[in-house]
């Protein structure tokens, strides 16, 4: 059992938030979307939870307690852990937390997040490759999102970063056949400069990416051999369409200035709130069916196991032990 005393906080700092981007942007084209939703859903979902991973290791960093990093995960497999403590297996489970009357409860009394549900996918627990000994660290990301047009615009306003993707449709992303793109072809009919980075992969399936500035209604050539286009990422909100044209595909696409999607996330607290083994876990566990109401989501969209976070055990006696560990 936990109190909110054994929580542990970590300030949230930009950064942050670029490690998430970069990751999801390069992981696109790889990644199972449990949730459901759109494309930057799933990308700000990811985001968050990148976030967190990296604060975390951080964390570990700056208290001193040794770890070791199993080889940065790969973009192909978005759920294989990268961290582990004295030998094991370490899986960092995070949950997003962006209603403003939910952060501002939790601000006034972190004890709320012990009615929260430390919740693990059914079908990701069943998977193999996991040992009892594994270890789970539940934590919770407080932040908001300018997902709208009208929140992307006050954001503007107010000089709030902004990460605008536009993800392009399967036939461009995920085709059916493996075939270069051709040297594509961009237009902007903006009125001013603005700079496009391409995202997708290259004849081998390895992330490739170029950027480029466009002058307003300027036709220029991308020069890298692309295979697949998963996204286009631009550096400020475009007043007019963006086209890009494939020759092997004898097509143009086009954006409109309504197409594009923040992803960026204005994070604001890490909160690592326990932990259980892998073994502790299946103990407690109870199933929690699909549309279940839980203090982080309204409404769950996958099938999980759930465990009371007040049932976790405090991460400062963890730590100790590991501390332990390296100095035998």
């Amino acid at each position: 059992m936990i109190s909110k005393n054994d929580f542990i906080h970590i300030p949230y700092t930009p950064d942050l938030t670029q490690g998430g981007i970069a990751y999801a942007c390069r992981s696109l084209p790889h990644t199972y979307d449990r949730m459901g939703g759109s494309n930057a859903k799933r990308m700000r979902r990811i985001v968050g939870g990148i976030a967190v991973e990296l604060a975390f290791r951080r964390y570990l960093n700056e208290q001193e307690i040794p770890f070791d990093v199993k080889g940065a995960t790969p973009f192909t497999d978005p759920d294989k852990y990268d961290v582990a403590l004295g030998g094991h297996r370490c899986d960092v489970k995070s949950f997003m937390l962006s209603r403003k009357k939910q952060i501002t409860d939790l601000n006034r009394d972190w004890g709320l997040l012990l009615g929260a549900s430390a919740l693990i996918p059914s079908d990701q627990f069943a998977a193999g490759n996991h040992n009892e000994s594994d270890i789970y660290i539940f934590s919770f990301l407080t932040g908001l999102q300018a997902s709208s047009q009208k929140n992307m615009a006050k954001a503007i306003d107010a000089g709030e970063p902004l990460h605008l993707i536009h993800t392009m449709p399967k036939a461009w992303a995920k085709p059916k056949g493996w075939h270069p793109l051709g040297a594509l072809a961009l237009k902007s009919d903006c009125d001013e400069r603005l700079t496009i980075e391409l995202g997708g992969q290259d004849a081998e399936r390895k992330f490739l990416s170029e950027t480029i500035t466009l002058k307003p209604r300027e036709r220029l050539k991308a020069e890298a051999n692309f295979h697949t286009l998963a996204y286009v990422h631009v550096d400020k909100m475009p007043n007019g369409r963006v086209g890009i044209h494939s020759p092997e595909k004898d097509e143009t696409y086009l954006i409109l200035s309504t197409e594009w999607k923040n992803i960026w996330l204005y994070g604001m607290r890490v909160v690592l709130a326990g932990y259980l083994t892998r073994a502790g876990f299946r103990e407690k566990a109870k199933e929690l069916p699909v549309g279940s109401r839980v203090f982080q989501y309204s409404k769950t969209r996958t099938k999980n196991l759930a465990v009371p976070v007040a049932e976790l055990n405090p991460l400062g006696h963890l730590f100790e032990q590991v501390k332990g560990w390296g100095r035998k």
